[in-house]
């Protein structure tokens, strides 16, 4: 089955204008509250990832202002650019054989651009510039003209800027170059050491950040690695195999499945660069089972070249699979929008991750200010995140830790008492209120414990929209 380009382009942006519409909607996720706490105060680095995200939604919020959409702008406008990138690579990786337009549509076709692109994570700008590094290699494999290694390198640094699993992609491309005599060549050339130079210049922000802040980063994240829990990897990687699935839409795994298996036989620079782009990143996430829980968009880096992988494929299993693989696919992103904006399907809200992440929270929060409490706290940061978004107004949001101190947040001054809402009983509770459900519609998401405390030590404030 070939795609058509300019129905192709109409599509690309119809599916925008729909997934505009969607981050228009939706409230914004305990993390994306988060990460526009961030974007309030930029740094060059902060206590969990890279600026990167912090300085998207920034740019989003300048322009449409401190909304849903102004936080998500450049997600949609992001996956829609991408996708003109990913179709770039495979016109120049696979000459002749359109698979950049199917690559682009089968990627679109994932949960991971439908949902994904809806929402804004540092996963948002790490695929955008992974999908531009991988654009910019099939450039330099098409001509062989040493500057496009800046463009790589550029495009590599701002992925580590965006997250730190970007790591895999510089190494990814060093392991593709070192194992063939004829790309090791390359390395004679300063072009890819020029690149690699710029790559360090793009992410040494992050870097003099940790430096001037104990490596806290670079700790937090190690230590994902250094703790082991071998009792639940059988789990934890069943649970990995299963979200993958679901993230690609059964189909699509399928196709890119079957496209990875048949380029492990194909020996030129386009498919061991795919092969490397991919099972690299795999390997390590499979490895990561052995130290706990991987969630499912962690692994959302290889889409893009596992996409590929599917579109090399050519007749005639894609003549007899695409338009079932893509059909399967945008039908899963519009169950996924249509539960979230109006729940038709009889999930409990407790087990349906879309209303544990997003649904109820403004009529929960609100019922915290009357009467007026001194200040609300609590000891999970995402709660904290969707307090300082969407709690009651004129009441102060108040967090204490190493990640909100790293923020340089207003001190809060003196002492008073007020309340607590957490997931888990506060340790300092001096009053317990009891529960308090956060419901879609009539259906408990989540419970949470509320309690009179006094202000934390070292408490700061968190900003208001």
């Amino acid at each position: 089955m070939r795609l058509a380009v300019s129905p192709w382009l109409v599509a690309l942006g119809s599916l925008t204008a729909l997934r505009l519409l969607m981050a228009a909607l939706l409230p914004l996720s305990p993390d994306e509250a988060y990460y526009w706490i961030w974007s309030v105060h930029l740094q060059p680095g902060y206590f969990d990832h890279p600026p990167m995200v912090a300085l998207w939604i920034r740019a989003g919020t300048e322009l449409l202002g401190t909304n849903a959409l102004g936080v998500r702008l450049l997600g949609p406008l992001a996956a829609a650019a991408g996708s003109v990138l990913l179709w770039d690579a495979g016109e120049r990786l696979f000459p002749g054989r359109h698979a950049g337009l199917t690559a682009a549509a089968l990627f679109n076709a994932t949960l991971v651009v439908g949902v994904g692109s809806v929402l804004m994570t540092p996963d948002t700008p790490l695929i955008f510039f992974w999908t531009a590094c991988i654009a910019a290699t099939g450039r330099w494999l098409a001509s062989r003209d040493g500057r496009w290694w800046l463009a790589i390198g550029a495009a590599a640094g701002a992925a580590l800027l965006s997250k730190y699993t970007g790591l895999l992609l510089i190494a990814a491309i060093g392991l593709w170059l070192l194992t063939s005599r004829p790309r090791r060549l390359v390395l004679r050339s300063p072009w890819p050491w020029l690149g690699l130079v710029l790559a360090g210049v793009v992410f040494a922000p992050d870097i003099y950040w940790n430096a001037t802040h104990h490596w806290v980063s670079y700790l937090k994240q190690g230590g994902r690695v250094v703790a082991f829990d071998f009792g639940r990897s059988a789990q934890y990687l069943a649970e990995l195999i299963i979200g993958q699935l679901g993230l690609a839409t059964p189909l699509v795994a399928g196709l890119v499945a079957v496209g990875l298996w048949r380029l492990r036989r194909v020996h030129d620079d386009a498919a061991s660069l795919l092969l490397w782009l991919t099972l690299l990143p795999g390997a390590v996430f499979v490895e990561h089972v052995l130290s706990g829980r991987v969630e499912p968009n962690w692994p959302a880096i290889i889409f893009m070249p596992a996409c590929l992988a599917a579109a090399a494929l050519g007749p005639p299993l894609l003549d007899k699979w695409l338009r079932s693989a893509l059909g399967v696919g945008f039908a899963c992103t519009l169950v996924v929008y249509v539960q979230a904006l109006a729940a038709p399907f009889p999930i409990p809200a407790a087990q349906d991750p879309v209303a544990l992440q997003l649904s109820g929270w403004p009529e929960f929060l609100g019922q915290f200010g009357s009467p007026v409490p001194a200040f609300i706290t609590s000891e999970d940061y995402t709660t904290l995140a969707e307090l300082a978004w969407a709690g009651p107004p004129g009441v102060a949001i108040v967090a204490s830790g190493t990640r909100w101190h790293d923020l340089s947040l207003p001190v809060v001054s003196g002492t008073a008492s007020g309340l607590s809402v957490s997931r888990h009983i506060n340790g300092d509770c001096a009053m317990p209120l009891g529960t308090r459900n956060r419901m879609r519609g009539d259906d408990p998401a989540m419970s949470y414990y509320v309690c009179v405390v006094n202000t934390p030590p070292d408490a700061v404030r968190l900003p208001h929209p």
